[in-house]
């Protein structure tokens, strides 16, 4: 059986698990201070019994530079998630590549990935994303540029992107 290490850092937005593959990229991510609720978000084949680590290298290290300012201490740690598809692999791609503070619609995101009238397969690729923050999609916003859904919740999305210098409409939450 693979051993996943997982770890918490304390955030603004509360506690963030992180678990880890053997070679070190994260596998999953989220806002709960239970990592043991991100392992049925991960592709079965990417599971493992978890390891409590105080810190994982250099997956900690960015998260630190992150909520320090180095908005994009984050954009070179290496992630695995297994997809349902090709577009959903590439999706994630392109999510990282969006800037921290220029967030995009759910339309522009499907725009980005090269398929314009795939908007639905966009949002679906943001809600299987299990690797938060460092798959950003928390950086993705209804057409009217309310903030729509985030599995971790509204105020830790709100929280995010105020972080990355982008203050956002408080109303139609």
């Amino acid at each position: 059986m693979t051993i996943l290490d997982s770890s918490i850092a304390d955030t603004p937005a509360g506690p963030l698990s992180m678990l880890t593959g053997p070679g070190g990229a994260v596998r999953a991510a989220g806002f709960t201070a239970d990592p043991a609720t991100l392992v049925p978000l991960m592709h079965p084949s990417l599971r493992g019994d978890l390891r409590h680590r105080a810190e994982l290298g250099p997956v900690t290290a960015a998260v630190r530079a992150y909520l320090a300012g180095d908005l994009a201490a984050i954009d070179a740690i290496p992630v695995e998630q297994h997809t349902g598809g090709a577009f959903q692999a590439h999706a994630w791609q392109v999510l990282r590549d969006v800037k921290p503070g220029e967030p995009v619609t759910y339309t522009g995101f499907a725009e980005l990935a090269g398929r314009p009238a795939a908007v639905r397969a966009a949002a679906a690729a943001c809600a299987r994303n299990a690797a938060a923050l460092f798959v950003p999609c928390h950086r993705v916003l209804r057409t009217d540029g309310t903030l729509g859904g985030y599995r971790w919740g509204l105020d830790v999305k709100e929280w995010l992107l105020g972080h990355e210098g982008r203050p956002l409409p408080t109303i139609g939450r």
